[in-house]
């Protein structure tokens, strides 16, 4: 999709959620409120921009379809070949959803390249051995006055 073509956040959010509040009420039925009861939470999610809203609501889902903060680290460190390392599986439990679900997709997307074959080289041609580059005569250059010189000498010899 063009750039020209792209929907401001507030289009996207009347499109896919049908108004603010209604995105608002997903965020909060989907979110852990913590100690903040989920009417203040909601009061203060309203005044949060739409694209952030947007982005929070999409990290809260895929958190919650992954089983939580905890079994997300996991699946991070587990993807990153750290997953028996306590120490580092715990340090990945400070991070937020956000960026553990951001690093998680970065190490798929490398593991699906590295598990993709490499691309054949053009089969359709015959294989030529390729053999040392032809020696190129030196190129010399000469200034104005040298040229003419030289081109004078040359009708003298011709004459």
């Amino acid at each position: 999709m063009s750039a020209a073509l792209k929907k401001s956040p507030l289009e996207r959010v009347k499109d896919e959620f049908g108004g603010k509040d209604k995105l608002v009420e997903k965020i909060v039925g989907v979110l852990d409120s913590g100690d903040e009861s989920k009417e203040d939470l909601r009061k203060r999610l309203l005044g949060v921009a739409n694209g952030k809203l947007i982005r929070l609501h999409s990290v809260a889902t895929r958190t919650k379809a992954a089983g939580g903060h905890d079994k997300l680290a996991a699946a991070t460190a587990d993807k990153l070949k750290h997953g028996k390392d306590k120490d580092y599986v715990a340090k990945l439990g400070e991070y937020s959803n956000a960026r553990l679900l951001d690093m998680l997709s970065v190490s798929e997307r490398a593991h699906a390249s590295a598990a993709k074959p490499a691309r054949a080289e053009r089969s359709a041609r015959p294989a030529v051995a390729k053999s040392a580059p032809a020696a190129k005569a030196p190129v010399v250059v000469k200034s104005a006055k040298a040229a003419k010189s030289a081109a004078a000498a040359k009708k003298r010899k011709a004459k």
